[in-house]
């Protein structure tokens, strides 16, 4: 009996001793869950900020601030408060240091396929003021920068924010700005032609893409950009993590989506947090493209990265219709842009109970939030039932002007017939038999997502060819 009771000792001693020899597993980083994106400047009441995150809940901020400085005096504020602050920066697109850098280095910015810099041309909007990535110097600069803020004590990580080249397409909402159509590609606003990029280029792949009739068919030329982008992104990741602060980013949509708008392929950046600037008001309207986006960023992101879902802020039921779709398509969180268009106190308050159930959700499923919708995007428009609403709506408000009335008439519509596809174009055509009003229907298929769509009466096209003219005119 003691002879037995011995060797069961001695064969515990070794079994707890292969247990202590057994790698510890590295504990999961349990990163927080509701964010939001504020600019911060000197003077500002930022413990008040704070307190109305505390109250509707929101546990990480990314902060844009001027200086290094800033952060400093920032942070203590808002660690009291139990919010983990990010370093909202700007890194190819120039903020802070914008009118120096243009004046110093004006051989750095980025160049479109007319051949014109952005140092003497405006793309879209005068602050447009992108860096060339393919430029040694300037991912230098942009190196020396990034150290500079992860110097400061306190800082949680880095969120960076315009890694990338200028929108080739914009938001299709966004194209009544500016008087422009982008169902496709224009040379205005395809940026990544630098000298340095084109040599860069020529010496891996043997020919110049400006040779081309239409560069932008070359999947060799987009992808080289996009690896410019990646290049200088896994430079920063590899520097912030050095500092052990977290990597974050605030990127376009979908990983496809960004490859064909910005020349930005995120999903080979090596981060640790993603906030992908899903703004459904942006693209379709309909909450829809949010889950679409978010099912293809589960499939697509690096496997290192946690999925967050960026989305701006409702104030009303439609903030809580839209963080449902993230998080039941994949995302573990919500980053708002910004907290401060949460305003009624019932909203707030309705923030605070959401934020507290899903925390609740995600610690009863082992920290993480279990998707629930289907793993693929729906390609086709016509299953979409809220952006076919939309499109409705708008046919009838395009009847009611026409006759100068202010009720809508209800619609009678027959099949929709496809009449033109090229690119990402969809263009459809339908009848109202109702009214006899012939609809020019388009959709763009961006990344596969349906990330746009636009409705004009027929007899209206020559509107939309005087953009197309214009869009032209910018070829020259």
């Amino acid at each position: 009996m003691k002879k037995n009771l011995l060797s069961v000792f001695v064969l515990m001693c070794l079994m707890l001793g292969l247990f202590a020899c057994q790698p510890k597993k590295e504990a999961v980083k349990e990163f927080p869950m509701f964010w939001t994106w504020l600019d911060y400047r000197p003077g500002m009441n930022f413990d008040s900020i704070c307190q109305v995150m505390n109250d509707i809940g929101m546990d990480g901020i990314m902060l844009n601030a001027p200086t290094p400085d800033d952060y400093r005096v920032a942070i203590p504020i808002a660690h009291k408060h139990g919010i983990e602050v990010y370093a909202w920066l700007w890194t190819m697109n120039l903020e802070h240091d914008r009118d120096r850098i243009l004046k110093e280095h004006p051989d750095w910015f980025s160049v479109n396929r007319n051949g014109k810099s952005l140092v003497d041309t405006t793309a879209y909007v005068g602050y447009y003021k992108f860096l060339c990535p393919a430029l040694p110097e300037v991912r230098e600069f942009i190196k020396d920068k990034i150290k500079a803020y992860c110097e400061v004590e306190g800082l949680n990580g880095i969120a960076i924010d315009y890694h990338r080249f200028v929108d080739v397409v914009l938001p299709t909402t966004l194209w009544p700005n500016y008087g422009i159509v982008q169902d496709r590609e224009y040379p205005a606003w395809d940026y990544g032609y630098h000298p340095e990029m084109i040599k860069k280029f020529q010496a891996e792949y043997g020919y110049d893409p400006r040779e081309q009739e239409d560069p932008s068919l070359d999947v060799k030329w987009r992808q080289f950009r996009c690896d410019q982008i990646s290049e200088v992104a896994n430079m920063i990741a590899e520097t912030v993590h050095s500092y052990g602060k977290t990597m974050a980013a605030s990127p376009f949509p979908t990983p496809k989506m960004a490859s064909r708008m910005v020349r930005q392929d995120w999903g080979n950046w090596n981060l640790d947090i993603v906030f992908p600037m899903v703004y459904h008001t942006f693209y379709t309207g309909d909450v829809s493209f949010i889950s679409d986006c978010t099912v293809e960023n589960a499939r697509d992101k690096n496997d290192m990265t946690t999925l967050y879902c960026g989305m701006t802020a409702t104030d009303g039921p439609k903030m809580f219709e839209c963080m449902d779709a993230a998080f039941n398509s994949g995302a573990q969180g919500i980053a708002v842009f910004t907290m401060l268009g949460l305003r009624s106190p019932e909203v707030r308050q309705q923030f605070k109970a959401y934020t507290d159930s899903m925390r609740t959700v995600r610690a009863a499923n082992g920290g993480v939030i279990k998707a629930t919708y289907p793993k693929v995007a729906e390609i086709d428009p016509f299953k979409h039932e809220g952006i076919m609403q939309l499109i409705q709506e708008r046919m009838q408000q395009i009847i009611a002007k026409a006759a100068g009335k202010e009720e809508l008439a209800p619609l009678s519509l027959g099949e929709y017939k496809e009449v033109d596809s090229y690119d990402a174009t969809r263009c459809y055509q339908v009848v109202d038999d109702n009214s006899k009003t012939t609809f020019d229907v388009t959709f763009y298929l961006y990344g596969d997502v349906v990330s746009g769509w636009d409705v004009v009466a027929a007899d209206q096209a020559s509107t939309k060819n005087n953009k197309l003219a214009y869009n032209a005119m910018l070829y020259e």
